[in-house]
């Protein structure tokens, strides 16, 4: 199956108006379904940074129409880009498909939510409030927030419009302005909303798009001088550069929500036909390519057995294939180089005394699908134990004790998520409580919702998304804000819900 959408956005978006490359280069669109390219798009790199950021700064200066807007009618905005992005769902969602390769049904979830969080941030344009403090001496003092400036949005392939959204909301309600890096593999989607923001009626450098790759255009927002915070999703690896290049130029605020290799725990007391669903979920779907997978489970020695079995049935079960299928429920890997990564840490899973129940191998058909794979008797010093894989390989690991799993869970250089399964109170919130993890699940996994801040501990990143104070304000005048770590449990009520990674829409 295919889609017959018009793929007509292809350039640079800057200043609200669509222009080539300085260089002239272009760089494919590959659909992961198929291999085959689908379009050529113009590559950004350092010069057409510049550039965008030079508009960026303009619309920012002290009497331009943004920064002299009221902050209600920067929630209008935000609403109308909302509205418009809503009508043109189909259009969109298609498109997230050809990029990313996901199944529709994911894809409009994906859109949906993207709908929501700028809705929800929207709403707080016109709250953004400072303080009146006591100050001794005949002094009156207060606080004011401000917009940070010019920020740098680099957005990752797995979840490209959501996060897209998750970034340009606050930012964007608070009085920023903007330059934004789609992935290289998922520009498609992004570009077509860059459209939409002139047909919203943002003034003109308010947004500014520019697709290219990251050792070119991500270094150059990272490193640029004018641009006063960078946003970052994606992995550690480049996390750490773009901190490094926050030191080494001008101290720019950085937000890092990086890798994980999040803990999935199954207790013995758990509803086990619902844990099993879950723990599958939470590794398989988008074909494993979520940053807070539940990639490491462990599971009580006295259900270990038979939740093995179940696991590898539900696995076998699964219906992996082409995005505009409908009866697909997972697509193919983003690209040839994430494929070949993840039949590598398979390989090394079997070499290091893991055993495969099923899967493990690329699957006979174009593109790069992997079929989904289950491992058994898996360990904290194999690499399928320790690396994030980013792919649909469940590990299981088993446990005796609640404080040996806490040590295991906690045995990692990441900190985004974990996941508990369990019908005792206590020990849900004894684990929770002692997990080192940005967000905690009890007895459901990747729930989302735009009123809940998301981001990790250690290697996991810092700072935290979906925080309008944290990532794009700045106290002046006699006051300064320290924000402590942050960690949100959420706690499922009811063994009734169905799963969906964007239930809430």
């Amino acid at each position: 199956m295919a889609s017959n959408v018009n793929i007509e956005f292809r350039k640079l978006f800057i200043n609200n108006e669509w222009v080539d490359s300085k260089s002239g280069k272009t760089f494919p669109v590959i659909n992961p379904s198929t291999g085959e390219s689908v379009a050529d798009i113009q590559e950004a790199d350092e010069a057409d940074v510049n550039q965008a950021v030079q508009a960026a700064k303009k619309a920012f200066e002290r009497k331009s129409t943004w920064t002299q807007m009221n902050a209600s009618q920067r929630g209008e905005l935000l609403i109308r880009l909302a509205h418009l992005i809503k009508d043109n769902v189909s259009i969109i969602t298609e498109l997230n498909t050809i990029d990313s390769g996901k199944p529709l049904t994911a894809s409009i979830g994906e859109v949906l939510q993207g709908v929501s969080l700028l809705t929800y941030y929207a709403g707080l344009a016109d709250k953004i409030n400072g303080q009146t403090l006591l100050s001794d001496g005949p002094v009156f003092s207060y606080t004011r927030r401000e917009p940070i400036g010019v920020c740098g949005l680099i957005v990752p392939w797995n979840f490209p419009i959501s996060i897209l959204c998750m970034k340009i909301g606050p930012a964007l309600a608070a009085g920023c302005t903007l330059v934004i890096k789609p992935a290289e593999q998922t520009p498609l989607a992004s570009l077509f909303i860059a459209s939409l923001f002139k047909k919203a009626e943002f003034p003109a450098g308010v947004v500014n798009m520019v697709p290219g790759y990251g050792p070119t255009a991500g270094a150059a927002i990272s490193n640029h001088m004018d641009i006063a915070k960078v946003s970052f999703t994606g992995s550690t690896e480049v996390g750490k550069l773009i901190l490094k290049a926050s030191a080494d130029s001008n101290l720019k605020k950085v937000s890092l929500e990086l890798g994980g290799k999040s803990p999935n725990i199954i207790f013995a007391d758990a509803d086990l036909d619902y844990a099993v669903e879950m723990a599958h979920q939470s590794i398989m779907y988008h074909s494993g390519q979520i940053c807070c997978a539940g990639s490491r489970t462990y599971v009580h020695e006295d259900i270990y057995e038979e939740f093995v079995k179940r696991s590898v049935e539900r696995a076998k079960k699964r219906v992996v294939g082409d995005g505009f299928d409908k009866k697909s429920e997972s697509g193919p890997q983003v690209d040839e180089d994430s494929l070949k990564k993840i039949l590598d840490l398979i390989e090394s899973g079997k070499k290091e005394g893991a055993k495969l129940h099923c899967g493990g191998k690329r699957m006979d058909r174009s593109g790069y699908f992997v079929e989904p794979t289950v491992f058994s008797d898996v360990n904290e010093n194999m690499r399928i134990g320790r690396e994030e894989i980013f792919g649909p390989v469940q590990s299981i690991f088993k446990f005796k004790t609640i404080d040996e799993v806490i040590e295991k869970a906690n045995n990692t250089h990441y900190g985004l998520a974990a996941c508990v399964f369990t019908k005792d109170l206590e020990t849900s919130l004894t684990v929770a409580h002692a997990i080192k993890a940005g967000t905690i699940w009890v007895n459901c996994v990747n729930y989302f919702s735009p009123q809940q801040p998301f981001g990790g501990y250690k290697q996991s990143g810092i700072g935290r998304e979906l925080l309008v104070y944290n990532k794009i304000l700045r106290l002046s005048l006699l006051y300064s804000l320290q924000i402590k770590t942050c960690k949100i449990i959420l706690y499922c009520l009811t063994y009734s819900m169905k799963f969906c990674v964007y239930e809430m829409i």
